[in-house]
């Protein structure tokens, strides 16, 4: 790994949440040191060009330089993403100032924290969103975006919580404002993001509608709360909802498809109807009538959660931990992980994805 350089940290053998510290602070009483040596390179995933999944090759990088307010983790694990898959074929470039190296998320033990940090200490058991980094051994993260690891989960399950509960949090409940009692609808239900949204959404109260290819991702989605699932290779969607609403339609729904889907979205909306997108698989130009997004007063919303501001971001995570965390703490929301890789085989990981047979996370991990 090259060599070693030395880099003084906070100790936390005491604590692996940093409670020394905390009561050092308020007392007073002086912070212990020590000096922990961090290897000078690391192992990250790196892309030769765009293009097929073979194109993810694992090589030595120099360990990431800690800057003002960022908290330096050891990966642990790190969750795929259909963002990476985009940016791999060159349809979704890292942000300014962002890593080369792909992944938006990663679970791991803090190692250093820069000037400015607050919170989090070394030692602490983290999971963080990220714009870019994530498929490596060590990873930077602003402090805002990192969480503890809810109670009761591994690093692996952990893994998988970024991405998609920041997504759904922030378009399904901040933008699109879900509220009990409503009726909600997300395409994808076995995607990550579906598996996400079905269960926050039932959690917090909707009547939850979700679509999926086949009979056994189907199923999953009702494990998964779902009162209603549609095969959408069989059963027409939008006739379906409005025989199971009385033909009144859904008041939000949460869509990453686009294209023909866009139309029949706005269709099966009811009055004060949202539509929150988040991706566009199925095409990003359409052509629709307004008539319909005019009269029912629809309100359609659009985001990207990767170019978000950090403020922006922080106030998500936030949320997250005041409301969501202590639901997978407590077994009523958990991580969906359907397979792991080794990190050096992202490649594979990422080829999977890319079938859609997966029901929840893909994930690499690193011994």
């Amino acid at each position: 790994m090259g060599a070693a350089k030395d880099f003084a940290i906070k100790d936390l053998a005491k604590s692996r949440r940093g409670l020394y510290h905390q009561l050092a602070e308020k007392s007073g009483a002086p912070a212990l040191y020590e000096t922990v040596a961090l290897p000078a390179t690391m192992i990250a995933i790196a892309t030769d060009g765009f293009g097929p999944p073979e194109v993810l090759k694992p090589e030595a990088r120099p360990l990431p330089q800690l800057g003002d307010g960022e908290v330096l983790i050891r990966v642990e694990a790190a969750g795929v993403n259909r963002p990476d898959v985009v940016q791999r074929k060159g349809g979704y470039p890292p942000p300014p100032g962002a890593p080369d190296i792909p992944g938006l998320e990663c679970a791991g033990t803090v190692v250093a924290v820069g000037p400015d940090c607050r919170r989090f200490r070394p030692g602490d058991a983290v999971c963080a969103l990220v714009a870019g980094g994530g498929y490596a051994e060590y990873c930077l993260a602003p402090e805002p975006q990192v969480l503890p690891v809810p109670g009761g989960l591994s690093m692996i399950e952990a893994a998988a919580l970024p991405e998609t509960f920041f997504t759904v949090w922030s378009n399904v409940f901040d933008r699109a404002k879900l509220q009990p009692g409503e009726s909600f609808l997300v395409h994808g239900g076995t995607s990550g993001i579906g598996t996400t949204a079905i269960q926050l959404a039932s959690a917090f109260g909707a009547r939850v509608f979700a679509t999926a290819g086949s009979a056994e991702k189907c199923a999953a989605c009702k494990d998964l709360g779902a009162d209603v699932a549609i095969n959408y290779r069989d059963e027409d969607f939008v006739a379906r909802v409005k025989a199971e609403t009385d033909r009144r339609g859904v008041d939000v729904i949460l869509d990453m498809v686009g294209g023909s889907y866009t139309p029949r979205n706005i269709d099966v909306l009811a009055f004060d109807g949202r539509l929150a997108q988040i991706a566009f698989m199925g095409g990003a130009k359409i052509e629709a009538d307004f008539t319909k997004l005019m009269t029912k007063r629809l309100t359609w919303i659009g985001a990207t959660l990767r170019a978000r501001s950090i403020a922006d971001k922080g106030a998500i995570a936030v949320a997250l931990e005041a409301r969501v965390w202590p639901l997978i703490a407590e077994g009523r929301i958990k991580p969906l992980v359907f397979k792991t890789f080794p990190l050096a085989e992202a490649a594979k990981a990422h080829a999977l994805m890319e079938t859609s047979e997966h029901i929840g996370k893909i994930v690499l991990t690193n011994a």
